[in-house]
């Protein structure tokens, strides 16, 4: 593809990748901003505000990989435009919701084109810049724009929702949606893999109903108890449905996800990882934009404002990470990542509503070093060793991660802090985080561990061991030695 595009036409679909990205991750912090004025609008319990954020995660984890393999049979460019009509869809049903279960359902559409947009763009903007220097320099502008994105959202999100209420944080995407579906239909070709994988229904329906059952339950957990047959079944439903998975997908000839990936230590060290740093992102912003609003009565201006450290944090590390990464120092980026998260959870753990806003700016600071660090050493540490061949649903499967950690961080922060910040203004709201901010110190300290055993000698043994499994034998054109993904390469 990219023989047939000037170079002003790669850049041209770099800027409308960048641009789906950008409204994807923008939507998350803007969320997170507006829900005290959405539990005020829609009398939204606790546990409605947690589903209207992993109503989104839940199905962009379900999804991802299938979305993938199926731009991949029907073509990039087609399934691309149907995640941006659907995300912009999404919205504006959103902004016009009239009660929390319409969010929640809405969201979930909004949910289904973003998770066919930002994997689908990555893979068209692989198949456009060949060339290893113009391909990494494009990356690192995705990864800018992700940062950017993150720094706007919560300053967007207060403004709107103070200036002309939570539903027009809906509205910005809209118009957008619709300028990038434009620039798409004008500058993207379309492309196809030659070899699809096969699409696998059952394994992708076990996967929904495993995510959705974890979070159900641990959302309902403290309201219904945990003895309680809804929550005990949910949990009894997610086993089954893990154990149906493994033994079908090992039968199957192209699975969703190939199991042998686990016997790579770096592989399922970068699942964990992943899991382990967007449960303490997750959780953190869902209980930091509550505190700030409610327990403390800023203005919702103000209190996207205090999260720019964040932002700026995750602007500055996040290619330093890259360049760490890219250096073969895997490991320092990923031991910076996990101190620097445990170091943010631990300033918060003693959180009350008088603590001084220069501490918050500190510790939020910190944290958005943590999540900054890390996100290179994850993708970079699930396709370490993998054939070239390997390597795209390897990633997927670490992207996957990430939103199932998102989900987990929302329900897990909202069950652990309990009764104290189920109504607005509640007199012992901060008291209750600070369970929470310990439980993200304890994972920044698992972080670290697994930073020196996802490097160490027995990781690098399992990723050779893993190398001729992969390669079918006899397979025309079988990865070589030589094209396996090398351990600590960017």
């Amino acid at each position: 593809m990219n023989n047939y595009l000037s170079p002003s036409r790669r850049r041209a679909v770099l800027a409308t990748c960048c641009l789906s990205l950008f409204l994807v991750t923008m939507d998350v912090t803007i969320v997170n901003v507006a829900l005290p004025a959405i539990r005020r609008d829609l009398h939204a319990s606790l546990g409605g505000l947690q589903w209207s954020i992993d109503g989104y995660t839940i199905v962009v984890a379900s999804f991802l990989t299938l979305a993938g393999s199926t731009a991949d049979r029907i073509g990039r460019k087609r399934t691309f435009l149907a995640g941006l009509g659907l995300f912009g869809l999404g919205s504006l049903l959103s902004s016009l919701a009239p009660t929390t279960a319409a969010l929640v359902a809405f969201r979930a559409i909004q949910a289904l084109g973003g998770a066919m947009m930002n994997p689908v763009a990555m893979s068209i903007i692989v198949n456009t810049f060949t060339d290893a220097r113009e391909r990494a320099r494009a990356i690192g502008i995705w990864g800018g724009v992700f940062g950017v994105s993150m720094a706007i959202g919560p300053l967007m999100g207060g403004v709107l929702t103070e200036r002309l209420g939570w539903r027009s944080i809906f509205w910005v995407n809209v118009p957008i949606a619709i300028a990038a579906i434009a620039l798409t239909a004008k500058f993207i070709p379309e492309s196809r893999a030659p070899r699809p994988r096969r699409i696998d229904p059952v394994g992708q329906a076990l996967v929904i109903v495993t995510l959705a059952s974890v979070v159900s339950a641990v959302i309902d957990g403290r309201r219904l108890g945990w003895s309680s047959l809804p929550v005990a079944g949910s949990f009894v439903l997610a086993a089954v449905s893990i154990a149906f998975f493994v033994a079908y997908e090992r039968r199957r000839e192209d699975p969703l996800v190939d199991l042998r990936f686990f016997r790579s230590i770096p592989f399922s060290c970068a699942t964990v990882l992943a899991i382990l740093a967007f449960t303490a992102f997750s959780g953190f912003l869902f209980l930091n934009s509550l505190y700030l609003q409610d327990a403390r009565s800023l203005r919702p201006s103000v209190a996207g404002l205090t999260t720019l450290p964040i932002a700026l944090a995750l602007m500055i590390c996040s290619p330093l990470s890259g360049r760490l990464v890219g250096g073969g120092h895997v490991r320092l980026a990923i031991v910076v990542a996990g101190v620097a998260i445990a170091i943010g959870g631990a300033l918060l753990v003693r959180l009350e509503v008088t603590t001084p806003l220069a501490w918050l700016v500190v510790a939020y600071g910190v944290f958005g070093i943590g999540l900054g660090m890390i996100n290179a050493p994850i993708t970079n540490t699930a396709v370490s060793g993998m054939p070239r061949a390997q390597a795209g649903l390897a990633a997927a499967v670490a992207s996957t991660s990430r939103q199932i950690g998102a989900s987990l961080g929302v329900a897990l922060a909202g069950t652990i802090a309990g009764a104290g910040i189920h109504s607005a203004h509640a007199p012992n709201f901060a008291a209750a985080t600070h369970p929470v901010f310990w439980l993200v110190a304890a994972e920044g300290v698992v972080i670290v561990a697994l930073g020196f055993y996802s490097t160490g000698r027995r990781a690098e043994a399992s990723v050779r061991m893993l190398g001729p499994l992969l390669r079918e034998p006899g397979a025309e054109g079988g990865p070589s030695e030589r094209e396996a993904v090398a351990v600590g390469a960017p």
